[in-house]
C-alpha cells in the first residue's frame, strides 16, 4: 500500500531550523500535489504549506509564511519542508499528505493518503 514517511523532526531552541523531509512510496508521486500539515496538543489539524505536483503552484498559512519553504524532489519521490526561525508555538507533529485531484489544498479532507507524523519541538 501508499506510504509516507515522515523524518528530521526533533527538539531545536527557539531562532532554530529544522528540515523535514517525507519519502513516498508506491504511489505516482510526480502525479499527486502534496502538503504539509500540524497538530499540537488539544489542537485540530491545521494546514502549513502544499506544494502542485510540479511545484509550480505553491502555498503557506500565514503563520509560516517567509519562515517555511516546501520544496518537492520528483525524482526521489520526496517532499521537504524547511523551517527557519522556529518558534515555540510551531510545537507540533506534523504530516505530510498526498492529494491526488488538484493542485495542493489547505483543507484535510481533499487529501487521499497521509503519514504518520513527525514530533517538532521548539523550546524557549
Amino acid at each position: 500500500q501508499v506510504q509516507l514517511v515522515e523524518s528530521g523532526g526533533g527538539l531545536v531552541q527557539a531562532g532554530g531550523s529544522l528540515r523535514l523531509s517525507c519519502a513516498a512510496s508506491r504511489l505516482t508521486f510526480n502525479i499527486y500535489a502534496m502538503g504539509w500539515f500540524r497538530q499540537a496538543p488539544g489542537k485540530e489539524r491545521e494546514f502549513v504549506a502544499a506544494i502542485s505536483w510540479s511545484g509550480g503552484i505553491i502555498y503557506y498559512a500565514d503563520s509560516v509564511k517567509g519562515r517555511f519553504t516546501i520544496s518537492r524532489d520528483n525524482a526521489r519521490n520526496t517532499v521537504y519542508l524547511q523551517m527557519n526561525s522556529l518558534k515555540p508555538e510551531d510545537t507540533a507533529v506534523y504530516y505530510c499528505a498526498a492529494d491526488r485531484v488538484g493542485h495542493g489544498s489547505k483543507l484535510t479532507h481533499e487529501y487521499d493518503y497521509w503519514g504518520q507524523g513527525t514530533q517538532v519541538t521548539v523550546s524557549s
